[in-house]
């Protein structure tokens, strides 16, 4: 089979695309490099490299580039190429433009194990561990109420008690919220489910790279097969993929990297959502390709809103409401463009 050329049922199954990647790729570290400039406390670009490069230690200067700026760049990187590749996969298996990564309910139970931990006065490390906790398993009770329930579309079944799951996580939330210290809990409860980076730290990022990279690397790797799951089951059949383990072990990977990030950032939400369809305007719907496309694209768009969140006011704006702001009317434009593109 030629690369890029022959096609199933409409799916390019070909390698084409490097050039928009790679594009994307140089277009991405640019903005990383400017974005560490970015803050009230100004610094060249020049003096910026030399500490990078190692050239200049101890001053503060210094301090400010090692300590605080890069760790937030390269967590809003990680979080935005997380999140974005997530919704691409997810929208892949259950071939739905609409899905973002908390379709299954991740990202509510994330919320619960994190304001529970905030409920109980725990330390960070703690509550990003309950987080974590509180995301796979929302997910693994998804999946049991999907194994459990026979005769029916196992798509549907899986949205549905995604639904249900999250639904009932968000209650719980709101419970411990009711009953939270209304002067010192509370706020910090309101401030993590709206998103933020703002106490992230080089440690922070340690623990979240390597689940981060156990989710993806399978997605890299079966990139192929999850193209030929969007044709649907039956055609996966017929080409000898077994549809129903192959789907059970995207959503594994897609939900351990939605987690990861979560524990890590709070919730972030739209980013899952609308650059998967973004990137698939650039790319095309083929999967190898929109991957690592809405990977970047991810990346570079939550390292540009946190450095907004962080530098157009004095006091700093919470990530899910500027990406709230953002794509909330992006997304609007493209239902009312109807560009299809999908399929």
């Amino acid at each position: 089979m030629g690369a890029g050329r022959r096609t199933l049922s409409g799916v390019r199954l070909g390698a084409g695309g490097v050039a928009p990647v790679a594009l994307l790729a140089l277009a991405v570290l640019a903005a990383a490099f400017l974005c560490l400039l970015a803050g009230p406390f100004e610094i060249g670009a020049g003096r910026a490299l030399a500490i990078l490069f190692g050239a200049e230690e101890g001053t503060r200067e210094a301090r400010v580039i090692l300590g605080i700026r890069l760790p937030r760049v390269l967590a809003a990187l990680l979080v935005g190429a997380a999140l974005a590749a997530a919704g691409a996969t997810y929208q892949a298996i259950f071939r739905n433009p609409l899905v973002s990564p908390d379709i299954l309910g991740v990202s509510a139970g994330a919320s619960l194990g994190a304001v529970l931990g905030i409920f109980l006065a725990l330390p960070v490390a703690a509550i990003q561990g309950m987080a974590f906790a509180g995301g796979l398993g929302a997910v693994a009770l998804v999946s049991a109420i999907g194994a459990a329930v026979r005769g029916r579309d196992p798509v549907l079944i899986l949205i549905l008690a995604g639904v249900v799951v999250g639904a009932l996580a968000g209650a719980a939330t709101s419970l411990l919220k009711v009953m939270a210290d209304p002067y010192d809990q509370l706020p910090a409860i309101t401030f993590w489910l709206l998103g933020s980076l703002a106490a992230v730290t080089g440690g922070d990022l340690w623990p979240t790279l390597p689940a981060v990279a156990v989710g993806l690397v399978p997605l890299v790797l079966l990139r192929w097969r999850i193209n030929v799951l969007s044709l649907g089951d039956e055609e996966a059949r017929t080409l000898g993929i077994e549809a129903a383990r192959l789907r059970g072990l995207t959503i594994v990977c897609a939900t351990l990297v939605t987690a990861s990030v979560v524990a890590l950032a709070g919730v972030v939400g739209w980013v899952g959502l609308v650059i998967p369809h973004l990137a698939r305007m650039i790319t095309g719907p083929g999967f190898g390709r929109l991957l690592p496309a809405a990977a970047l694209m991810g990346a570079g768009y939550l390292l540009l809103t946190d450095t907004l969140a962080r530098t157009m006011a004095t006091t700093e704006i919470p990530l899910g409401i500027l990406t709230a702001v953002v794509g909330a009317p992006f997304f609007l434009w493209l239902l009312m463009r109807g560009r299809r593109g999908w399929a």
